[in-house]
Protein backbone atom coordinates (compact mmCIF):
# COMPACT_ATOMS: atom_id res chain seq x y z
CA UNK A 1 0.00 0.00 0.00
CA UNK A 2 3.28 1.95 0.54
CA UNK A 3 3.94 2.14 -2.67
CA UNK A 4 0.54 3.60 -3.95
CA UNK A 5 0.50 6.37 -1.85
CA UNK A 6 3.79 7.54 -2.86
CA UNK A 7 2.77 7.00 -6.65
CA UNK A 8 0.02 9.36 -5.73
CA UNK A 9 2.21 11.57 -3.53
CA UNK A 10 4.95 12.12 -6.85
CA UNK A 11 2.08 12.62 -9.33
CA UNK A 12 0.19 15.61 -6.98
CA UNK A 13 3.83 16.97 -6.28
CA UNK A 14 4.45 17.17 -9.99
CA UNK A 15 1.08 18.57 -10.55
CA UNK A 16 1.62 21.17 -7.67
CA UNK A 17 4.89 22.60 -9.13
CA UNK A 18 3.17 23.17 -12.57
CA UNK A 19 0.35 25.10 -10.76
CA UNK A 20 3.00 26.90 -8.19
CA UNK A 21 4.67 27.70 -11.42
CA UNK A 22 2.36 29.13 -13.29
CA UNK A 23 1.01 30.79 -10.67
CA UNK A 24 4.28 32.03 -9.82
CA UNK A 25 4.85 33.50 -13.59
CA UNK A 26 1.34 34.91 -13.78
CA UNK A 27 2.32 37.09 -10.41
CA UNK A 28 5.93 37.69 -11.31
CA UNK A 29 6.54 41.45 -11.86
CA UNK A 30 7.71 40.93 -15.72
CA UNK A 31 6.06 42.32 -18.97
CA UNK A 32 3.71 40.62 -20.80
CA UNK A 33 6.11 39.45 -23.53
CA UNK A 34 8.41 37.83 -21.57
CA UNK A 35 5.28 36.19 -19.46
CA UNK A 36 3.75 35.22 -22.13
CA UNK A 37 7.06 33.39 -23.95
CA UNK A 38 7.60 31.45 -20.14
CA UNK A 39 3.83 30.59 -20.38
CA UNK A 40 4.31 28.94 -23.80
CA UNK A 41 7.77 27.02 -22.62
CA UNK A 42 5.50 25.54 -19.68
CA UNK A 43 3.25 24.79 -22.10
CA UNK A 44 5.24 23.30 -24.20
CA UNK A 45 6.73 21.49 -21.52
CA UNK A 46 2.44 19.86 -19.77
CA UNK A 47 2.92 16.64 -22.36
CA UNK A 48 6.29 15.97 -20.88
CA UNK A 49 4.82 16.51 -17.63
CA UNK A 50 2.05 14.46 -17.91
CA UNK A 51 4.08 11.68 -19.85
CA UNK A 52 6.17 11.88 -16.64
CA UNK A 53 3.00 11.49 -14.50
CA UNK A 54 1.72 8.81 -16.39
CA UNK A 55 4.87 6.40 -16.73
CA UNK A 56 5.01 6.91 -12.52
CA UNK A 57 1.13 5.87 -12.58
CA UNK A 58 2.05 2.91 -14.80
CA UNK A 59 4.99 1.62 -12.54
CA UNK A 60 2.93 1.99 -9.48
CA UNK A 61 -0.06 0.30 -10.59
CA UNK A 62 2.47 -2.96 -11.71
CA UNK A 63 4.01 -2.68 -8.24
CA UNK A 64 0.73 -2.52 -6.38
CA UNK A 65 -0.68 -5.50 -9.03
CA UNK A 66 2.53 -7.48 -8.16
CA UNK A 67 1.97 -6.82 -4.37
CA UNK A 68 -1.72 -7.90 -4.10
CA UNK A 69 -0.98 -10.84 -6.15
CA UNK A 70 1.45 -11.77 -3.99
CA UNK A 71 -0.46 -11.13 -0.60
CA UNK A 72 -3.32 -12.69 -2.35
CA UNK A 73 -1.62 -15.64 -2.92
CA UNK A 74 -0.07 -15.64 0.78
CA UNK A 75 -3.25 -15.37 2.21
CA UNK A 76 -4.61 -18.16 0.08
CA UNK A 77 -1.96 -20.63 1.20
CA UNK A 78 -2.31 -19.33 4.56
CA UNK A 79 -6.28 -20.35 4.58
CA UNK A 80 -5.97 -23.72 2.84
CA UNK A 81 -3.29 -24.76 5.75
CA UNK A 82 -6.15 -23.56 7.97
CA UNK A 83 -8.48 -25.63 6.39
CA UNK A 84 -6.35 -28.18 6.42
CA UNK A 85 -5.87 -27.96 10.51
CA UNK A 86 -9.62 -27.39 11.15
CA UNK A 87 -10.52 -30.59 9.11
CA UNK A 88 -7.88 -32.50 10.59
CA UNK A 89 -8.72 -31.71 13.83
CA UNK A 90 -12.37 -32.21 12.96
CA UNK A 91 -11.73 -35.95 11.86
CA UNK A 92 -9.66 -36.67 15.23
CA UNK A 93 -12.22 -35.50 17.33
CA UNK A 94 -14.95 -37.18 15.33
CA UNK A 95 -12.87 -40.34 16.10
CA UNK A 96 -12.09 -39.89 19.51
CA UNK A 97 -16.01 -39.79 20.14
CA UNK A 98 -16.86 -42.47 18.08
CA UNK A 99 -14.33 -44.62 20.42
CA UNK A 100 -15.81 -43.19 23.61
CA UNK A 101 -19.48 -44.56 22.17
CA UNK A 102 -18.44 -47.88 21.00
CA UNK A 103 -19.58 -49.90 23.89
CA UNK A 104 -16.93 -53.49 24.12
CA UNK A 105 -19.20 -56.49 23.42
CA UNK A 106 -17.04 -58.74 25.71
CA UNK A 107 -17.39 -56.65 28.62
CA UNK A 108 -21.40 -56.53 28.57
CA UNK A 109 -21.33 -60.45 28.22
CA UNK A 110 -19.98 -60.82 31.65
CA UNK A 111 -21.74 -57.89 33.30
CA UNK A 112 -18.98 -56.12 34.24
CA UNK A 113 -20.27 -52.72 32.63
CA UNK A 114 -21.22 -50.49 35.44
CA UNK A 115 -24.49 -49.68 33.51
CA UNK A 116 -25.37 -53.14 33.23
CA UNK A 117 -25.12 -53.75 36.76
CA UNK A 118 -27.13 -50.66 37.98
CA UNK A 119 -30.03 -52.15 35.44
CA UNK A 120 -29.87 -55.72 36.97
CA UNK A 121 -29.96 -54.39 40.36
CA UNK A 122 -33.44 -52.72 39.72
Amino acid sequence: MSNNRSGIFIGGLMLGAAIGTLAGLLVAPRTGRDTRKIIKKSANAIPELAEDISTSVQIQAERLSTSTLQNWDETVDRLREAIAVGIDAAQRESQSLNKENTVDISSTADNSDPLTQKLERL
